[in-house]
Parts: C-alpha cells; sequence; structure tokens
C-alpha cells in the first residue's frame, strides 16, 4: 500500500496557483471602472434629456394637425321591411279611334314613334264629308239670299202700312183695307224672323258638316310613345264593334312614358308595413343590377278577395328609358333603422 501511494504521488502534476493581487492594483482598478460607469451614464442622461423635447413637440405637432371630432349627423341607413312583385303599368295611354266610321287612306305612325300632342297619325277617306261641307255651304248661300229678299220686303212693308194707318185714322179708308195692310205688314215681319232663324240652321248645319270632315283627320290625344299599329292603309275603322271582324277598332295606341309606375299586389297581413310616401327601390327583371329609387304614390283602398291582397301603386324617382311597359319588377319597401 505504501508503494502504490508513493507511485501515485510521483504521476501527480505540481501547479502554481495564481498570486493575489495587491490592494494597490486592486484600488487602482476599483477607481477605474467607477470613473467609466459615470461616464457612461452622463452620456445617456444627456442623449435622454435632449430626444425627450423632440418627443413631445411630436406629439402637440401630431394633435395640432388631427381634425376635431364632431357627431356624425348621418341620418340612419334604410332597410328593406318588405318585398312585394308586380309590373310596370302605364297610367296614361289611349288607343285612338276615329270619330266615324271610315276607310283608312293613310297611316302616319310605326312602333316606337314619338308623337307629340294633336299631331295627325292617321287619315280617312274624305271625299263624303267634303260633299256635306259644300252642300251646307250652298245651303248657308240660300239662306242668307232668302234673309236678303225678307229684309226687302219687311222694309217695303213699312212704310205702307204706315201710311195705310194714317189713312184709317183720317177716315179715308176702310176697316178691311187697314186690316190687310196689318197683316201684310206682319207677314213681312214673321217672314223676316223665320229668313233669320234658318240662316242660323244652315250655318249650324255647315259647323256639322264641317266637324265630319276634321273627324276623317286623327290626332294624337297627347304625347307618348306608339306601341302598337292597329290598322293599315284601305281597312275600315269604326268606333263601335268591329262587326265581322273586318272592321277595326282603333288606330294604334300611345303610351305616356312620363306616366309609368309600378303596381304591387301586397298581403293583406303586411299592408300595415306600407305607407303614401315610403321610400322604395325597385329592381326590373330585365336589369337585375339596378336599383332604382322611388315612392309609393296609393294604396288602393279595396282588397282582392280571392287574393288577399291589397293594390299598391309604387312611382319613379328616376327611370331611364330602358322601363317599359308591362316589365315585371320587385319592389322592396324602406324604413329607417
Amino acid at each position: 500500500m505504501t508503494d502504490q501511494a508513493e507511485l501515485l504521488n510521483r504521476l501527480r502534476l505540481e501547479r502554481d496557483e495564481p498570486a493575489a493581487p495587491s490592494r494597490a492594483k486592486l484600488a487602482k482598478f476599483l477607481i477605474v471602472g467607477a470613473a467609466a460607469v459615470g461616464i457612461a451614464a452622463a452620456g445617456a442622461a444627456g442623449m435622454r434629456f435632449a430626444a425627450e423635447p423632440a418627443e413631445q413637440t411630436g406629439v402637440a405637432a401630431a394633435e395640432e394637425s388631427a381634425p376635431p371630432k364632431s357627431p356624425s349627423a348621418a341620418a340612419a341607413p334604410l332597410f328593406s321591411i318588405l318585398d312585394a312583385s308586380g309590373y310596370v303599368v302605364a297610367r296614361r295611354q289611349a288607343t285612338v279611334s276615329a270619330k266615324i266610321t271610315g276607310k283608312v287612306v293613310a297611316v302616319l305612325i310605326e312602333e316606337g314613334q314619338r308623337v307629340e300632342a294633336g299631331e295627325v297619325i292617321a287619315r280617312l277617306d274624305d271625299a263624303n264629308a267634303r260633299a256635306q261641307v259644300a252642300h251646307a255651304a250652298a245651303q248657308v248661300e240660300q239662306q242668307n239670299a232668302n234673309l236678303t229678299a225678307a229684309h226687302v220686303a219687311f222694309a217695303n212693308a213699312g212704310p205702307m202700312f204706315d201710311r195705310n194707318r194714317a189713312q184709317f185714322a183720317a177716315a179715308f179708308i176702310s176697316a178691311q183695307s187697314f186690316d190687310d195692310a196689318k197683316a201684310s205688314y206682319d207677314a213681312a215681319q214673321a217672314g223676316l224672323f223665320v229668313a233669320t232663324r234658318a240662316l242660323g240652321v244652315a250655318e249650324a248645319s255647315l259647323d256639322v258638316a264641317q266637324r265630319n270632315l276634321d273627324d276623317t283627320v286623327v290626332r294624337a290625344p297627347f304625347g307618348g310613345i306608339v306601341t302598337v299599329k292597329a290598322a293599315q292603309e284601305g281597312e275600315m275603322v269604326s268606333p263601335v264593334s268591329a262587326g265581322g271582324g273586318f272592321t277595326r277598332t282603333g288606330i294604334g295606341t300611345v303610351v305616356d312614358m312620363d306616366s309609368l309606375e309600378v303596381e304591387v299586389d301586397v298581403s293583406e297581413s303586411f299592408i300595415s308595413r306600407v305607407a303614401t310616401g315610403q321610400p322604395v327601390a325597385i329592381t326590373l327583371n330585365a336589369y337585375p343590377d339596378r336599383r332604382m329609387p322611388g315612392h309609393v304614390v296609393a294604396i288602393i283602398p279595396t282588397a282582392d278577395r280571392a287574393k288577399a291582397t291589397v293594390k299598391v301603386r309604387v312611382g319613379f324617382d328616376e327611370r331611364d328609358a330602358g322601363v317599359l311597359p308591362e316589365m315585371g319588377a320587385r319592389v322592396a319597401f324602406l324604413a329607417k333603422e
């Protein structure tokens, strides 16, 4: 055991322990370190002091440039409370016909044409009407001649009657002669009256004949678009029923596009949600991506017993040329949230 321990001691490496630093060197090291820490702290404090005013100035500028906040004055948005479907209709449209029965000689309209109020759209055969006007004018001339003759007869009968009356008063003529003279005077006066009235009748007949002539010209009752051309040249038209199917009852149909609106049927259960003047959004089936503003024009004060609905008229606030009569439409009734 002694030999082994000795051998181990020989194999051990000898290391020199570091010498402890002297007190003077340690004090010098502490002084230098403290000075370095003080200089670093002073520099950091100076940099912070220089940066703080700039940061405060930037904040102040941002606060001054920001606009003052005010409460929003926007109205509440609108949303749909009820949807209904219907069709575009024209409140003002007319199938124009002649006032008399006659043969069409000219049709001056085509589908899609714009016409103005009073514009000529068709003409009828006016040969008979012109003949009647000529006949009535001749009767007026005849009655004018009769009236002239009655004036002459009355003018002559007046002095003769005055003379016979004076002679009868002086007892130069008999009572019978005076009565005859008075009868002649009264007859001349009555003849003048009759001739005056006959002239009035002849003039009225001429006016009727002239109106019949004017009725051979068919005019547009109001401005609009022609949607139907019903008659052609050579056909017969009549304002009464077309007997046998060979007589037309109208010349064409004119629609006032400014009177277009939408008629929808609203269920009785939801009619309380609709009010006159209520804003709506109209969407046509032909233009599903286009919404047009409108408003409720009127609620028809009656219900459909079979469908349990109430008809509502909706007007357009903005409308373009693509809106046509009889188009399908969907109406969303709006209300404020």
